[in-house]
């Protein structure tokens, strides 16, 4: 699974699975993880819908709720589609910057 088969959802998407990577959480907590991380502010109709496809695509998986709260924690087939993802931003971030630090 590519996050680009996300079209214009692939942003949401890579942010909560960095966010899940370093463990379960609920919706509310990865809002401010996420916000923490990037500065980003993902509004809940965002965040609820990627949850929804990454689920639905099987990246991610919802726990029992705890308190009205449902946690989902990240899959294997998650993670390594989170690990090609960063790969790739990675190689592109650094070829990005060498060229930009060529006369």
């Amino acid at each position: 699974m590519n996050l680009t088969d996300f079209g214009r959802f692939s942003d949401p998407a890579l942010l909560i699975l960095a966010s899940l990577a370093n463990g379960p959480k609920h919706g509310y907590s990865m809002m401010i993880d996420i916000e923490i991380m990037t500065g980003v502010r993902l509004g809940p109709g965002t965040l609820y819908g990627a949850l929804a496809r990454l689920e639905n695509s099987g990246l991610i998986k919802s726990m029992p709720a705890k308190d009205r709260r449902r946690p989902y924690r990240l899959t294997v087939t998650g993670a390594a589609a989170l690990r090609e993802q960063l790969s790739l931003l990675q190689k592109l971030a650094s070829t990005g910057l060498k060229r930009l630090a060529a006369p």
